[in-house]
């Protein structure tokens, strides 16, 4: 429990600094600090295959997203179609991905690293899609930034909840079901013959 609240506490402090020195130094990280941070967090804290493969499964769905945006900005209308048919696009490749690797790339590490890019370029992409060249590449460095930073602080803190897990197991007591009531009474009543006096 004080591991994890040490943990807790020092990826709170990594996404106040990120939002501070990200002003201070003209980086424009605020927009993107927390939410990276949190998802770099995720990646690193859930125990779902090795650490290589969930950080693959974020790289890859945050090149399909913006592989995504790239789609819309060149090739398809900027109309609900157009959006509908690049978000089949971008969710069909990351299936396809985590499927070619046997799920070794876990499909829930692809969501969430075009959720990423999706959360840092979505709002930027929908007032300015031709501005795509110029633009996408400042939002994809600042997510992969903060995401990275959240990913190195969490790494800690998942070490703390697994410690935390190993000390202190849950026990989850499985339940019986109970008996039908009069199913056995009226099982005996069939085997049980009257005996015949006299």
């Amino acid at each position: 429990m004080r591991r994890t609240a040490i943990g807790g506490a020092i990826l709170a402090v990594v996404a106040f600094l990120l939002i501070l020195f990200g002003d201070a130094l003209d980086l424009d990280l605020e927009k993107v600090a927390l939410t990276g941070a949190a998802l770099g967090a995720v990646v690193a804290l859930v125990p779902d295959r090795q650490p290589l493969f969930r950080g693959l499964g974020f790289a890859g769905g945050f090149l399909v997203a913006w592989g995504g945006y790239a789609l819309r900005a060149g090739f398809l209308p900027d109309t609900s179609m157009g959006r509908a048919l690049a978000a089949l696009f971008v969710l069909l490749v990351l299936m396809g991905i985590s499927v070619a690797t046997g799920t070794r790339v876990p499909l829930w590490s692809l969501l969430t690293g075009a959720a990423a890019m999706t959360a840092a370029y979505e709002t930027t992409f929908m007032i300015t899609p031709s501005a795509f060249p110029y633009e996408s590449p400042t939002a994809a460095t600042q997510m992969a930034m903060a995401a990275g930073i959240g990913y190195l602080a969490a790494s800690f803190l998942g070490a703390a909840v697994e410690a935390d897990r190993d000390e202190h197991p849950h026990e989850h007591p499985t339940r019986k079901p109970a008996p039908e009531q009069g199913s056995d009474a009226k099982l005996d009543s069939l085997m049980t013959t009257p005996k015949n006096e006299g």
